[in-house]
């Protein structure tokens, strides 16, 4: 029988694919983008986190979602180091959250209320960063210089020890949830609702970056 973490990584494959496919990022990856334009996505995922780290610090204590609260993981003091390298120590007066920013805010809350809703939402984000992510870590570093201490913070996990055991171990918490297959589907398509969203934040960006162009 398959794995519910193998059919929630096999549902959601393409909607994946189409957030990493995204313009924005290839744009980043060439390096055809000034470090304050990379730090407007810093910027909105400062936003995301402290709403996705504020709910894991609400549900700590839940029996199934604290089950997903990992306290190493927070990012919320990671990005403020890396919007100080970008923008300056005034960086709070910089950055505001986008519209779309704002949507994929107001999701993560409207579903924290919802054990499989933070799970997918923390999914979404989380395992990108311990996945993909690392590959844009070394590609800012090698386009932008930034070290470890502020500039590419968000992609290090130093606290969570071995990626390959951390996410292992993150794929059995998966498995060991009790879901029917009616509360299975209602997870996948949250988890295909978070990667839209978070793909919309980048699309917007994008969209901006093109406009001052």
């Amino acid at each position: 029988m398959t794995s519910f973490s193998e059919t929630l990584k096999n549902a959601t494959w393409s909607d994946h694919e189409s957030a990493e496919e995204e313009s924005y990022l290839k744009e980043l990856m060439n390096g055809r983008l000034s470090s304050s334009e990379y730090g407007e996505m810093v910027a909105q995922h400062y936003f995301a986190y402290l709403a996705l780290d504020g709910a894991s610090r609400v549900l700590a204590e839940h029996p199934v979602a604290g089950r997903f609260v990992f306290p190493e993981l927070y990012r919320e003091r990671a990005l403020e180091r890396d919007l100080a390298t970008v923008f300056g120590p005034a960086w709070r007066d910089r950055i505001t959250p986008s519209k779309a920013t704002r949507t994929l805010v107001a999701r993560i809350h409207q579903v924290s209320d919802w054990p499989g809703g933070y799970i997918a939402h923390h999914y979404t984000r989380y395992m990108g960063d311990l996945s993909g992510g690392q590959f844009i870590r070394m590609e800012l570093q090698r386009i932008y210089g930034y070290q470890k201490g502020g500039g590419v913070d968000f992609y290090l996990f130093d606290e969570v020890g071995s990626l390959p055991r951390f996410k292992n171990e993150y794929r059995a918490r998966l498995d060991a949830l009790v879901l029917d297959e009616r509360e299975q589907q209602r997870i996948i398509r949250e988890v295909k609702l978070a990667y839209q969203l978070n793909t919309e934040v980048l699309a917007e960006l994008l969209h901006v970056v093109r406009a001052a162009a």
